[in-house]
C-alpha cells in the first residue's frame, strides 16, 4: 500500500471523529500514513469502544490526538488549538480539516403529542453542523496552521434540497454548510485552501437512526440505488482520501455525491 503521506507530518484534523463517517476517515487517512486529530464529544460509557477504534488507529504507526471536548464552545476550541499548535510544532501542519458533526435537531414542525421545532432549535443545528465549520477553519488559518495545499471536507446529504419528515433543522443547517464551503472555496483560495461537500448516500449510522422513521429512509435507499446497497463509511473515507491527494488539488468548491448512484432517481 502507498503511504503517500508517512513521514511529512502532516495531520488530518477530525470533528467528530469517534464513529460513523468521521472514524472510518480517521482510519482510512492513518493507514496512508497521515497522523489524525480527534474532536469528540462522548460520554465516559462509551470511550471503552472508542478507545479500541483508535488504538485500531494508532497500530497503522501514525500519531494520534485525541479532545473529547465541545468543539462549539470558542473557549475549548481556543485551547484545543494551542495544544494542536504545541503538537505540530514548527514543521506539522493541517493537511485536512473534516467537518463530520452530527448535532442537531430532529423534531416536527407539528404534533400534537411531541415537542415540535422551535427558531432555537434552528440555530443550535445550524450553527453546530453549520457555522462551526467557518468557526474552526478562521481559527486555524489565523494561527497558521494549515498546509500550503490544505482540504477542508464537510459531509453533507439528499436532505440538503428534498423535505423529510423531522429533518427541518438539519436540513437548513446542510444548506448553510454547503454555502460556508463554497465561500471558503473562493476567499480562501489564495492560502491554498480547498473545500468540498461529500454527499453522502443513505449510510447505516448512530446519527441515522436518530432520524425518526430512518428504517423507511432506508428501504427507499434500496430500491432506488442502482447498486442495490447502502452507502457504507468507508465508501465516503474512500473518497475523502481520494480529495486529500496531489491529483485532486483542482477540485474545490463542489458538491460530490457519494452514493453509488443513489441520486440519481
Amino acid at each position: 500500500m502507498v503511504k503517500e503521506f508517512k513521514n511529512k507530518n502532516q495531520w488530518a484534523l477530525i470533528l467528530g471523529g469517534s464513529s460513523g463517517l468521521g472514524l472510518a476517515t480517521a482510519k482510512k487517512l492513518a493507514n496512508h500514513g497521515m497522523s489524525i486529530i480527534i474532536v469528540h464529544r462522548n460520554a465516559r460509557s462509551q470511550m471503552e469502544a472508542i478507545e479500541k477504534s483508535f488504538q485500531e488507529i494508532k497500530d497503522l504507526g501514525v500519531e494520534l490526538l485525541c479532545f473529547n471536548q465541545d468543539a462549539f464552545k470558542p473557549e475549548k476550541r481556543e485551547v484545543i488549538i494551542q495544544d494542536i499548535k504545541d503538537t505540530l510544532g514548527n514543521s506539522g501542519t493541517i493537511k485536512t480539516l473534516i467537518h463530520s458533526v452530527a448535532k442537531g435537531n430532529l423534531k416536527p414542525m407539528t404534533s400534537k403529542d411531541n415537542q415540535v421545532l422551535r427558531s432555537d432549535d434552528f440555530e443550535l443545528t445550524i450553527k453546530a453542523m453549520g457555522i462551526s465549520l467557518y468557526n474552526w477553519t478562521k481559527a486555524i488559518l489565523d494561527e497558521e496552521l494549515f498546509d500550503s495545499d490544505a482540504r477542508i471536507i464537510s459531509f453533507t446529504s439528499e436532505g440538503n434540497s428534498k423535505a423529510w419528515e423531522n429533518y427541518a433543522a438539519v436540513s437548513a443547517a446542510k444548506v448553510t454548510l454547503e454555502a460556508i464551503t463554497r465561500n471558503i472555496a473562493l476567499e480562501l483560495a489564495p492560502f491554498g485552501i480547498k473545500a468540498n461537500c461529500i454527499q453522502a448516500g443513505v449510510t447505516d449510522t448512530s446519527s441515522l437512526r436518530m432520524i425518526p422513521g430512518s428504517d423507511k429512509i432506508v428501504a427507499h435507499s434500496l430500491k432506488r440505488n442502482p447498486n442495490k446497497r447502502l452507502t457504507t463509511p468507508e465508501d465516503v473515507a474512500n473518497a475523502v482520501y481520494l480529495l486529500c491527494k496531489d491529483e485532486a488539488s483542482w477540485i474545490t468548491g463542489t458538491v460530490i455525491p457519494v452514493d453509488g448512484g443513489e441520486h440519481l432517481r
